[in-house]
C-alpha cells in the first residue's frame, strides 16, 4: 500500500451527485432549525456560561487538540488537512438527538447548533487555513490548492446559514406546520444524506478497502480527543451534568459532512481529506449512539441543589 498515493489520488463524486449532496445537507439543517425558536437564542444571555464554554471547545480548543495531534502523528498532508477540516465543521446534524437520548441539555443542545452553526459561516474557513497552515505538509497542499476564503463563506452560508434562517423563521411564524415538518424533514433528510456518503464510498469502494484501517484508526483517536475535549472543558468550568453532556455530545458530533462538501467543492475530493470525513461521517453517529446509549442508562450521580 502507497500512502503517499492519498496525496494524489482524488475521489471520484460527479457534479450532479454533490449538488444533490449540498440540497441533502440543507435539507438536514432545515429540517433541524424547524425545532430552533428566536426564544431559543435567550439562553446566551440568561445562561451564558454553558453556551461560551461550548463555543470555545468548539472552534478553540477542538482544532487546537487536533493540531497537536497531527504534529504527533505526523500524517500525510491530505489526511492533516482532512482533521483540520473535520474540526473546524460546526456540531453535527445529530447532536441534538444524541444529547436527548443521552439525558443531557437539549436545549443548550439545540442553543448551541444554531449558535455554531452561524459562526461556522466564518469560523470554518479561517479555522480550515490558519491550522492547516501551521503544519508543514498540509500548508504545501494550501498553497497549491487556492482558496477564496469568501467563496467558502459564501457556500457555508448557502448550505447551513440560509436553511437555519429559514427553518427559524418558519418556527417562528408557522409553528403548527414547522412541527409537522420537522418530524418528517429531519429524519427522511439525514437518513437520504448519510446514504449519499455510503454512495460517495461505494463509487470509490477500491479506495476505500485499500486505505480504511489506515484511515479509521485515525479517525477513532480523533473522535476520542474530541469528546474528551468537551467533556474535560466543561468539567473544568464546572458545568452541571446535563450541560456537560451536551457540551460533549456537541463537540464531539461533528458535522463532516459540511466538509465532505467542502473538500469535494475546492480541494477536487482529495484522497486523504475526503476519506477522513466520510469515516468520520459514520464513526460519529456510532460513538455519538453508544455514548448517548450509555448515558441514558446509566447517568450521572445526582447534583446536591444549591
Amino acid at each position: 500500500m502507497n500512502e503517499n498515493l492519498l496525496d494524489t489520488i482524488t475521489l471520484n463524486f460527479d457534479a450532479e451527485n454533490q449538488w444533490v449532496l449540498n440540497g441533502a445537507l440543507a435539507f438536514v439543517m432545515f429540517g433541524i432549525a424547524l425545532d430552533i425558536s428566536l426564544g431559543d437564542f435567550k439562553t446566551l444571555f440568561q445562561r451564558p456560561k454553558p453556551v461560551l464554554v461550548g463555543v470555545l471547545g468548539q472552534f478553540v480548543l477542538l482544532p487546537a487538540i487536533t493540531f497537536l495531534l497531527v504534529y504527533i502523528a505526523s500524517p500525510m498532508a491530505s489526511m492533516a488537512l482532512g482533521m483540520f477540516m473535520v474540526a473546524a465543521c460546526p456540531g453535527g446534524n445529530v447532536s441534538n438527538f444524541i444529547t436527548h437520548l443521552a439525558g443531557g441539555n437539549t436545549a443548550l443542545s439545540i442553543s448551541l447548533t444554531a449558535i455554531a452553526t452561524m459562526l461556522a459561516v466564518v469560523m470554518t474557513p479561517l479555522n480550515l487555513q490558519f491550522w492547516g497552515s501551521l503544519y508543514a505538509p498540509s500548508a504545501g497542499v494550501l498553497k497549491q490548492v487556492v482558496i477564496s476564503p469568501w467563496e467558502m463563506i459564501q457556500l457555508v452560508f448557502l448550505l447551513l446559514g440560509l436553511p437555519l434562517l429559514l427553518g427559524i423563521g418558519l418556527n417562528q411564524w408557522w409553528p403548527q406546520i414547522a412541527q409537522k415538518m420537522g418530524k418528517i424533514l429531519k429524519f427522511v433528510s439525514l437518513l437520504f444524506f448519510v446514504s449519499l456518503i455510503f454512495l460517495a464510498l461505494y463509487h470509490n469502494r477500491d479506495i476505500f478497502i485499500e486505505y480504511a484501517f489506515y484511515v479509521f484508526w485515525i479517525v477513532l483517536l480523533h473522535n476520542f480527543l474530541a469528546f474528551m475535549t468537551g467533556f474535560s472543558i466543561s468539567k473544568l468550568f464546572k458545568l452541571s451534568s446535563k450541560d456537560t453532556k451536551s457540551i460533549t455530545i456537541e463537540t464531539g458530533i461533528q458535522n463532516s459532512g459540511l466538509g465532505l462538501l467542502l473538500i469535494f467543492t475546492f480541494f477536487d475530493g482529495l484522497g486523504g481529506m475526503a476519506l477522513i470525513a466520510a469515516f468520520w461521517g459514520i464513526w460519529h453517529l456510532v460513538s455519538g449512539l453508544i455514548l448517548g446509549t450509555i448515558w441514558g442508562v446509566k447517568p450521572f450521580r445526582k447534583e446536591k441543589l444549591a
